[in-house]
């Protein structure tokens, strides 16, 4: 039998701490070794046995998870999960768990809705065990300021034709998952301010789209947003897909633009890598650059493949600079990819394809 994936669980709140070991005692592969009210007694928890991965909340007694996260990363890396509700002030707290070496943000499940526990119990399974495979790093002590498996059928159907619309405007699509918020960053940082128009789902919860896209912006010669529905899609700005939302490329005679748009789950996760790979090659076809980065799973592997039919090139992140290499892994499998690059090489080869 495999080796079950043990988990700490830290939160002050005794209701969602065992909503917690339910929703993870679901998963065959995963273990609740133990569980903790506070840092304090986390820390106890873990000079006993060390687990392969915590769950921890943001806002505790006695020390906040944000401390003990950049304690733990400093001193003794684990792979982290955060776990909080992500209000609007607690976005920018998350953003923060991030750069101290969090591997996954998931939004804390609300009680007593069936089917957002069950959606939350898909994610939450999936982001330890994203987290238990992750590559980490230590981070200084210094404090520096900085459900069923659905396919995108649910939310588009297929092309019927592969037939494009006449255009020259290159239109560059995005998918990441764990690992991708800083992926996400080193990418966009590198692109010059007249770049061509870009669309990214990176896997994350409501809530936390807005001040990602906001953080991304002060840093970026291009202008980020979180995307509105028919936003248009323009040189110098890339589209973040809103948490819990699907996004997809549409176009209106020579005009992209896109569409925020409801539904489940698809490939598990909403919004879907796959959602907006599939819309790319429907609308944009050879028009279109496909960038798939680090992140676990096969969410857009299958779009990036029918981005290719369709005409598209398409970059994968290499292994060695994925923090889980699973999404680009099972696109190039597919056969989806044209080329594998380093993180660092991606925008250099993105502009390379467009020109």
């Amino acid at each position: 039998m495999p080796k079950k994936i043990k988990v700490l669980i830290v939160d002050d709140s005794a209701v969602v701490r065992q909503t917690m070991v339910e929703i993870l005692s679901s998963d065959p592969q995963i273990e609740v070794m133990s569980t903790a009210g506070d840092p304090f007694i986390a820390a106890e928890r873990i000079r006993q046995e060390v687990p392969d991965v915590i769950t921890l909340d943001v806002e505790m007694p006695r020390m906040d998870g944000i401390t003990f996260l950049h304690k733990i990363m400093s001193q003794h890396p684990i792979p982290v999960v955060m776990c909080s509700s992500l209000t609007e002030k607690g976005s920018e707290t998350a953003l923060k768990a991030l750069e101290y070496g969090a591997v996954e943000i998931i939004q804390k499940p609300r009680l007593g809705t069936k089917a957002f526990l069950e959606e939350s119990r898909v994610r939450i399974c999936d982001a330890v065990k994203a987290a238990s495979q992750a590559r980490l790093r230590r981070v200084s002590a210094v404090t520096h300021q900085v459900a069923p498996k659905l396919t995108a059928d649910v939310i588009m159907e297929k092309p019927k034709s592969q037939a494009m619309m006449q255009t020259t405007e290159k239109v560059v699509v995005v998918g990441a998952s764990t690992g991708g918020t800083e992926a996400l960053r080193t990418f966009l940082e590198s692109l010059p301010a007249d770049c061509p128009g870009i669309v990214i789902v990176q896997h994350m919860p409501e809530g936390f789209t807005r001040a990602f896209s906001q953080r991304l912006d002060g840093l970026c010669r291009i202008t980020v947003k979180e995307a509105e529905n028919n936003d248009t899609v323009v040189r110098g700005r890339a589209l973040i897909a809103p948490g819990n939302h699907h996004l997809l490329l549409k176009r209106s005679g020579a005009r992209y633009y896109v569409e925020v748009k409801d539904g489940p789950l698809v490939s598990r996760h909403r919004p879907s890598v796959d959602v907006l790979f599939r819309s790319a090659a429907r609308y944009a076809g050879k028009n279109a650059v496909g960038v798939i980065m680090t992140g676990m799973g096969d969410d857009g592997a299958h779009g990036m493949l029918e981005m290719k039919q369709a005409g598209a090139l398409n970059i994968a992140q290499d292994e060695a600079s994925c923090i889980v290499f699973g999404m680009p892994n099972e696109a190039i499998k597919l056969g989806g990819v044209d080329y594998v690059r380093p993180l660092d090489s991606i925008s250099r080869e993105v502009l390379r394809l467009c020109n």
